[in-house]
């Protein structure tokens, strides 16, 4: 059996205490997610694991304290790729 595709989206801002889950899906949601951030130019990692971990959350959950540093890692990737294409 084919594993299905599953999508977290995270938001973040200095208001939070954690980003927190904005958005999952599983399967053709999933597709949807990474199709309107892809139009949205909202940077998309994949991290299956990292997904798999997160899938457990509910939408406006914080992530986990467990998480905090694979997350921050992903923030300071996007932030680099930002920074570049401003540049």
């Amino acid at each position: 059996m084919k594993k299905k595709k599953r999508t977290i989206a995270l938001t973040y801002n200095e208001n939070y205490m954690a980003p927190i889950v904005s958005a999952k899906g599983i399967g053709y949601v999933a597709d949807n997610i990474i199709r309107i951030a892809s139009e949205n130019k909202v940077p998309v990692i994949l991290d299956e694991e990292m997904a798999n971990l997160l899938t457990s959350l509910d939408i406006g959950d914080c992530i986990p304290e467990e998480l905090y540093q694979a997350i921050a890692e992903i923030l300071i990737f996007i932030m680099n790729i930002d920074e570049k294409a401003a540049k």
